[in-house]
């Protein structure tokens, strides 16, 4: 099997492509992208034969779908904004997607997909991805489903790349017409910091505010358990403390509507600017506390109880006691290791529909992504208690 990995010289992607190096069974791994001195960085740290470098630009449509041709699978490691370039790359060049984001950019390229015989799966990492796993696996044990909540905590600098800024500004965008939660059936849209509840993170992260952001687990999880007679999804998540009170300021004073301002006779967005700043700052490249944690809670019936259900993940520290995990690397291994994971079944032909495919329908048995992450040291735990119901008494 060969991969083409798209953006690999990425901080994200490159750990996904680690992972590929350590635990996949890839004869060939190729880090595609158009930095090619990071690129060649990345082959040269990871020193093994199976990996080499291409240069590829994604705006050259013709010339990108000729160098994808004839591999297995593209791990798509790219930004948000390029992730409808990247797929339609992807499905001409006839071979399986995977991406980080999900954010619908794919959805028109269904058809190709099907026609090709492969399959685009669309935002697996942390979150979106195993957020759906662990919902999925809780529904599964349940009868019918109440709510989903959905919530994370992703600690790490708020421009430590261009793509995590571009993340940052896009999910607090107050235009955003995807920030929406499910409810009794139909999708609100929401502004942001809409719907505030207190979530509690596993140590060291702990207790936090967190709000609805815009994530495809809304839809996706709407969509797989409707069956299931699902009446609430929310999707919340969280940065590090200092960056949400920016981003919170930024928001109170409509920096993030990214009006034109005039500066010596050049009309530039105000959050441009900012965005420029923090990635060239201290105060944007670094932060105290590095990781992610996930926090699943599902409500449902079982054999006419009521449940809630659970689950939260752990993984190495990121204070320099396990090798691999230090500081940022705490953040950006989450990320990258269920994608590559992902990333090699999917190859293997693991998931058997064709065309765009949701996480949730992907991987029928939740558990199998589970056992992967065991193996580098990332735990989901489960947590299951009996709801009583109040019962008013009349008087």
């Amino acid at each position: 099997m060969k991969v083409f990995c798209l953006g690999g010289a990425g901080k994200i992607c490159r750990e996904a492509i680690l992972d590929l190096v350590q635990f996949s069974s890839f004869e060939k791994i190729t880090v595609a992208d158009f930095n090619e001195e990071e690129g060649r960085k990345v082959v040269e740290w990871l020193d093994d034969p199976r990996v080499d470098f291409i240069k590829v630009n994604v705006f050259d449509h013709e010339d990108t779908v000729k160098k994808m041709q004839g591999y297995d699978i593209v791990m798509d490691g790219t930004t948000i904004t390029l992730n409808g370039k990247s797929t339609a790359c992807i499905a001409e060049a006839g071979c399986h997607g995977i991406n980080l984001n999900g954010f619908g950019e794919e959805d028109e390229h269904h058809d190709l997909f099907v026609s090709r015989g492969r399959t685009c799966l669309p935002g697996f990492g942390m979150t979106p991805g195993l957020t759906q796993m662990m919902a999925m696996h809780a529904a599964g044990q349940l009868d019918t489903v109440e709510s989903v909540r959905v919530s994370h905590g992703s600690y790490r600098p708020i421009a430590f790349s261009k793509s995590i800024t571009e993340t940052t500004t896009y999910e607090y965008d107050p235009n955003l017409p995807t920030r929406v939660v499910y409810e009794n059936g139909e999708f609100i849209q929401v502004p942001p910091f809409a719907r505030p509840r207190e979530i509690e993170l596993p140590e060291p992260y702990g207790k936090g505010i967190q709000y609805i952001i815009p994530h495809s687990e809304t839809k996706t999880l709407a969509k797989a358990l409707s069956g299931k007679g699902v009446k609430l999804i929310e999707v919340r998540g969280k940065w590090p403390e200092p960056n949400m009170k920016l981003v919170r300021a930024l928001y109170e004073y409509g920096f993030l509507r990214n009006d034109e301002i005039s500066i010596n006779g050049m009309n530039v967005g105000i959050l441009d600017c900012i965005s420029e700043y923090l990635y060239q700052s201290r105060e944007g490249t670094e932060t105290e506390l590095y990781g992610y944690a996930l926090h699943i809670e599902v409500i449902g019936q079982k054999d006419c109880n009521t449940y809630k259900h659970t689950l939260t993940h752990t993984h190495p520290s990121s204070d320099g006691s396990v090798k691999g995990w230090e500081k940022l690397r705490a953040y950006t291994r989450n990320v990258a290791i269920p994608f590559a994971i992902a990333t090699e079944l999917l190859a293997k032909g693991v998931v058997q529909q064709k065309g765009i495919v949701i996480p949730e329908e992907a991987f029928i048995d939740p558990t199998l992504i589970f056992k992967e992450l065991e193996k580098r040291g990332i735990f989901v735990k489960e947590q299951v208690t009996k709801v009583e119901m109040k019962i008013e008494q009349g008087v």
